[in-house]
């Protein structure tokens, strides 16, 4: 199939910066779609100037409308690098486009600070809630950010200052690659460079003493969290996210989610994992959305109401925790029938009602138990002692079946 979408990268220099091949792609262009800014830099020329409308929604629109039709969409930088590119790709066959893709903004802001690429956290804040930053705020850590406008720099280093890294040093690059080009740098607890709208930021992070230590890993602090008391806790967590396997755009169903603990670690252990987190406490759905914030997970969803009705109406998961209500028969039921084939489901009990139903499922579906046995340091009057939690029965259990 010859591709009748053509999306043709571009820097903020503007077309005399384009190599020969991209440069031939855009003057043979019969429709140009593209943002205005991009647009105006272009010569005079037989070609249709279209600029992109908004919403999202609308600028698809207009591309579905032309679907077979010659067009080019105008992109900067890398189009399938956080660019309207990788959207497309979702919505098109590969073989119905082509690609031409520019010096990344990304690149060019690592050539700029001598940062070494392939050692650097990408990520684009742009149409994304700065809180998704959270995850990578970490010792040593550097980040190259897509921005959406001028106040996202203020925005990340009062996320910064919060976290206890206001030592941080921010960099703003602005239209890289531009005679117009432009590079500040501050602190993140002094950064007040006014800045435009176009620019990548960069982090280079640095905790003050005391600045909490979140990675990417399960088992973060109970302490991280805001609870009630009804928490898995660090150590069985832990080992609760290690069985259920988080991995690249899975879904987990972290039914009677409490604080939403265990969906959250799930959602930052692996890139593009998707949780919801069914609760039907209202007290307990305000500490997940508040808890989902502060430690990065904004795309958590939340479903309220009382389980099994609350799952009705979900998209099937790849994988189940049941933290609560684990004898409950019905609830078991609609979570193992509404789970993909192959896919795991983890359940702890710590009530004997709760491990007799598990025994008898492990007998009748197969899977491993484990009872975890946690002791921690405590003190009976001027004697420091170990003392014992709660034992935790783990059952894990993979549903028949091939992958999907």
């Amino acid at each position: 199939m010859t591709p009748w979408l053509t999306i043709l990268g571009m820097s903020e220099a503007g077309p005399a910066d384009l190599a020969p091949a991209a440069r031939a792609a855009l003057a043979a262009a019969p429709a140009i779609i593209g943002p205005q800014r991009l647009l105006d830099r272009l010569a005079p020329g037989p070609a249709v100037h279209i600029p992109w409308t908004t919403p999202l929604a609308a600028m698809l629109a207009q591309l579905d409308a032309r679907r077979g039709t010659p067009t080019l969409v105008l992109a900067t930088g890398d189009p399938l690098w956080f660019g309207i590119g990788a959207t497309l790709a979702r919505r098109y066959e590969a073989d119905e486009m082509l690609v031409l893709p520019h010096v990344s903004a990304f690149q060019h802001a690592a050539a700029r600070l001598g940062w070494p690429l392939h050692a650097v956290t990408t990520l684009s804040l742009h149409g994304r809630p700065v809180a998704s930053l959270a995850p990578h705020v970490l010792p040593n850590n550097r980040i190259l950010a897509l921005t959406a406008n001028a106040a996202t720099a203020a925005e990340v280093a009062a996320l910064l200052s919060a976290r206890g890294y206001g030592q941080s040093l921010l960099t703003a690059l602005e239209n890289l690659g531009a005679p117009t080009e432009r590079i500040t740098s501050a602190q993140a607890d002094g950064f007040a460079h006014p800045i435009g709208d176009f620019y990548v930021l960069a982090i280079a992070c640095r905790p003050s003493p005391g600045a909490p230590l979140l990675p990417p890993v399960p088992g973060l602090p109970d302490t991280a969290f805001v609870s009630d008391g009804q928490l898995t806790k660090r150590e069985v967590r832990a080992a609760t996210l290690a069985k259920l396997a988080p991995y690249p755009g899975a879904l987990l169903w972290d039914v009677g989610a409490g604080c939403g603990s265990v969906a959250i670690e799930w959602l930052r252990a692996a890139l593009g994992a998707r949780a919801i987190a069914f609760e039907r406490d209202p007290g307990r759905l305000a500490m997940i959305a508040a808890n989902a914030h502060a430690l990065g997970t904004p795309s958590l969803v939340v479903t309220p109401g009382a389980a099994p009705q609350s799952l009705a109406d979900a998209p099937a998961p790849d994988a189940v925790f049941l933290g609560g209500d684990v004898a409950n028969a019905a609830l078991f039921e609609a979570c193992w029938s509404a789970l993909k084939p192959h896919g795991r489901l983890v359940a702890n009990a710590v009530t004997l009602d709760g491990e007799q139903a598990l025994y008898e499922r492990q007998a009748r579906l197969g899977g491993d138990l484990a009872r975890i046995d946690i002791s921690v340091l405590d003190s009976i009057g001027t004697q420091r002692v170990l003392r014992p939690r709660m034992a935790v029965t783990q059952w894990l259990a993979v549903k028949p079946g091939a992958p999907q």
